[in-house]
């Protein structure tokens, strides 16, 4: 189940990002597609812009790839060119550029296992410029205890090379992905990341750190922090040289709106950034000019459409904006699906279609429990409960990766529960249990295979005892509910098919799961 949380006081913001004053077209009009453009960079000379692009078929991975580096050059009429993969600094990993040196040099996120060995890395390391748009292959570099337990990555290499600020999830983190330092030493190594404290991380995301040339000022994309829509962009001052100690951070003035906001980094009087607002997919490269550091401190805007947000306050305070989109869980591309969302108790119900842009936007009232349910032709439907929770600052977007129906097609049943260490079905299964035997009504024609899996611990024979026994309880809940024996195939892995490491406790827990895979269509 997700929880979604809120604030007494609901922000609302319709603000669309400028581009420049002097240019009446967009200048990424070659940039930005249907696919995930984020994590803008500008190389030392101004004129080649970095950017990491997910789910392109043009992908070292193809469109199941989270991420590669792509760039463009700068033209002669002030746009960007049409982008090309940098295929050298890329792997099947998310990719992304961390910073570019004075002499060109590249510090990289990605390439997570060396290309010709099993060996696992810790994913930072560093490209030689060899010409304009051309580098040497990435070599890894070492950072003292650095594991980054999360899917994302990110962080930013100071102009002078001594300060690495890096967004992880770590053993320490007070959430999820927190915000770290680390220094370069006398000797030309790197210093163990250090928190930067409760004051800048919450317990929710901070992403995609920036400072200023000065290193004084630290600019950083958050869901923990309040703001007008789902991650917003936020400043706060060093106050001392202990990098714990901050100012309270503030919101980016002109540059938050509704969606996702990342990867805010200030040139020379514009700042670049990506935002889901308005996007022509998912995230697109936005420029905001003509600022000056002094006035990007925000005050909330209460704009959504014709709706201030007085009139909402004055109707009923406790309100909250899901928003967000619908992909392709293949190439992430957008999808015109139809959602529907219900309170527990049946008092809201609420149906919509989301635009061909694959976004949707609703106003949920008061707190509580909601089942949400996305559907597309095609598309393996997806349902889920969603809890809302007043007076708590969390994340106000909800996005859904559908999976194309089709034969090899897996999906990990995630809300499928056990009782410890026993084959029995918990009660608050069931709501997915039944959307399971709705599907299979629905195209019965289909076939399937559920496959059980544990980790690793204990004894292997019980392991492998215990995820076959579940298998036989999911499929027997299916048979008792009208869906024929011969339709349903199961297998007990027990725990030879791990996902996550087995060592790590904080991701252990994932290998534990039924999955069922469409074996005929």
């Amino acid at each position: 189940m997700r929880r979604i949380a809120f604030l007494n006081c609901l922000y609302l913001v319709l603000i669309t990002p400028f581009i420049s004053h002097s240019q009446s077209h967009d200048p990424f009009e070659q940039v930005n597609s249907i696919y995930d453009e984020q994590n803008p960079v500008l190389n030392p000379e101004g004129n080649v812009l970095f950017f990491t692009r997910s789910h392109h078929p043009g992908n070292v991975g193809g469109r199941r790839d989270r991420g590669d580096i792509w760039y463009s050059i700068l033209q002669n009429d002030k746009t960007w060119s049409e982008p090309k993969n940098a295929r050298v600094l890329n792997d099947f990993s998310w990719n992304g550029i961390l910073g570019i040196l004075p002499n060109g040099d590249i510090l990289l996120s990605g390439h997570y296992s060396h290309s010709r060995t099993p060996v696992r890395t810790q994913g930072i390391s560093i490209a030689k410029r060899r010409g304009a748009t051309s580098w040497g292959r990435p070599v890894n570099i070492n950072i003292p205890y650095f594991k980054n337990l999360s899917d994302r990555s990110g962080g930013y290499l100071s102009q002078d090379g001594t300060v690495l600020l890096l967004s992880l999830e770590g053993y320490g983190t007070k959430g999820v992905e927190d915000i770290y330092i680390c220094s370069r030493l006398a000797s030309g190594e790197w210093s163990e990341p250090k928190n930067l404290g409760p004051v800048i991380n919450t317990r929710y995301q901070e992403l995609t750190p920036f400072l200023s040339a000065d290193k004084r000022v630290l600019y950083f994309s958050s869901n923990g922090h309040g703001g007008n829509g789902s991650s917003d962009v936020f400043m706060s001052e060093r106050l001392d040289d202990t990098w714990v100690n901050w100012s309270e951070p503030q919101l980016v003035k002109n540059i938050n709106t509704g969606g996702r906001e990342l990867g805010f980094r200030v040139y020379n009087g514009f700042s670049l950034y990506s935002s889901t607002q308005n996007s022509d997919g998912y995230g697109d490269i936005k420029m905001y000019t003509d600022f000056d550091v002094d006035s990007l401190l925000d005050e909330v805007v209460t704009l959504n459409d014709s709706i201030t947000f007085q009139e909402i306050k004055e109707k009923d305070p406790d309100h909250i904006t899901l928003h967000g989109g619908v992909y392709d869980a293949a190439s992430g591309g957008p999808l015109n699906a139809s959602i529907f969302i219900a309170s527990g108790d049946s008092s809201f119900m609420k149906s919509m279609e989301s635009v061909p842009s694959g976004s949707y936007s609703v106003i949920l009232p008061a707190e509580g429990s909601y089942r949400v349910r996305v559907d597309a032709p095609g598309y393996i439907s997806h349902q889920e409960q969603v809890e809302v929770i007043k007076n708590e600052d969390q994340l106000s977007e909800m996005n859904f990766s559908l999976q194309v129906i089709s034969v090899g097609t897996t999906v990990n049943l995630e809300n499928v529960l056990f009782k410890q260490s026993k084959p029995d079905i918990v009660e608050s299964s069931y709501p997915e249990l039944d959307f399971i035997v709705e599907f299979l009504k629905e195209n019965p024609s289909i076939k399937i295979r559920l496959e059980g899996h544990t980790d690793n611990r204990g004894d292997a024979k019980q392991n492998l005892k215990l995820s076959k026994e579940r298998v036989n309880a999911v499929r027997d809940y299916l048979v008792k509910k009208g869906i024929s024996k011969r339709r349903i195939n199961g297998k007990g892995y027990g725990g030879t098919r791990p996902i996550a490491d087995n060592n790590d406790p904080e991701v252990r827990k994932l290998n534990r799961r039924v999955e069922f895979t469409i074996i005929r269509k």
